[in-house]
């Protein structure tokens, strides 16, 4: 099976670099000497990430539900975003698209990832590619929730094998995040219990074990952490690795996911955060950020102005400024002048956060 993934692997490749033969000059992003920030290489021009996460489209559609019968709506979208100045499109992968079974990746998924990577070199933006998604309950194998924990984390480096595989040589990859906001619990949780409560229609947490067995949680989050990371350096030594962490991940009283971020940095190029400023307390948000700067470049993976009034989200955003190298907001697939006919709260919100968004631009 190895053997055969990496003949497909390679003609993949060979098709991602004949595709990007005419794609916009993209250089490689990495981690400047200050462990604050970025630049590109080889030019040392300093780099800061500034996109979307493209996790959905207007009617709530996964990327994996449209991206093969509507290719034209994605190169739509992509030229949006970068219409509206960014730089960085964050695309959530998911686990049950890319994985027949445990150690077998589905090869009709990888040559749509590739033609993505494509898309993104072409329009000049760079992907923050999250892996391992499981936000549709439905959408889940259920082989996968059957396993194990040492059997699950196999399959998940099978997966990051698969995908780092395909992005290695292309030009549009800014990094990839190992999982969207993973946890790991305290205790014992049932067979199966994979998946945090659902938000919105889809679980956004995952745990990375289902069993404490009496090992500390950050431990336990770091094992994990450097596993998966090392399943993408296999194939992949270049591009940047991260994780996408809540904002309760820091080793305080309360809830915390164990994924505390001085624990498990050693394997990680820069610190991935989701801030959600809440109404009243800028200073409080600003605050958490503040745990997150353990000496390399924190990036604000999610943030939008879903629990204050825009005012605020602004004071937050420029506030963030000394302690974030990088800020990834939302796009949904309609456009300013869409939101603008619209009379929907959610879209107005939208609005706010994309005129925001094209006004700091340039800054």
């Amino acid at each position: 099976m190895r053997r055969s993934l990496c003949v497909l692997l390679a003609g993949i490749a060979c098709c991602i670099v004949a595709e990007q033969a005419v794609a916009a000059d993209l250089e490689r992003v990495v981690v400047a000497k200050d462990a604050r920030s970025f630049v590109t290489m080889p030019s040392g021009k300093p780099f800061v990430p500034w996109g979307f996460n493209y996790d959905h489209d207007e009617t709530g559609r996964l990327l994996e539900d449209f991206w093969e019968r509507e290719w034209p709506k994605v190169e739509a979208d992509f030229r949006g975003m970068k219409q509206l100045g960014a730089n960085v499109v964050r695309v959530h992968l998911q686990f049950g698209r890319f994985m027949n079974a445990a150690d077998k990746p589905n090869e009709a998924a990888l040559p749509q990832l590739a033609k993505l990577l494509a898309l993104a070199a072409r329009t000049g933006l760079r992907l923050d590619l999250t892996g391992l998604g499981c936000y549709h309950k439905q959408d889940v194998p259920a082989w996968y929730d059957a396993l194990d924990e040492a059997g699950r984390w196999r399959a998940q480096a099978c997966f990051w094998e698969a995908v780092a595989g395909v992005c290695a040589d292309s030009p549009a990859v800014f990094c990839y995040d190992l999982m969207n906001e993973p946890v790991v619990p305290g205790g014992v949780r049932k067979p199966g219990d994979w998946l945090g409560p659902p938000f919105a229609g889809s679980c956004f947490v995952q745990c990375v074990t289902l069993d404490q067995r009496g090992r500390e949680r950050p431990a336990i989050a770091r094992e994990w952490t450097r596993a998966l990371a090392a399943a993408v350096r296999r194939c992949d030594r270049r591009h940047l690795v991260t994780v996408g962490l809540v904002d309760w991940s820091l080793d305080r009283p309360g809830l915390t996911s164990g994924f505390v971020p001085e624990k498990i940095a050693g394997d990680l190029d820069f610190i991935s955060v989701h801030v959600y400023p809440k109404k009243g307390e800028v200073a409080a948000a600003l605050e958490t950020l503040r745990g997150f700067a353990i000496g390399k470049p924190v990036v604000i993976e999610e943030t939008f102005p879903l629990y204050c009034p825009m005012m605020e989200f602004e004071e937050f955003m420029d506030k963030s400024r000394p302690l974030a190298a990088g800020w990834i907001g939302f796009y949904w697939g309609k456009t300013p002048a869409e939101l603008r006919r619209s009379h929907e709260i959610s879209d107005a919100l939208t609005l706010g956060w994309l005129e925001y968004f094209q006004r700091h631009t340039k800054q």
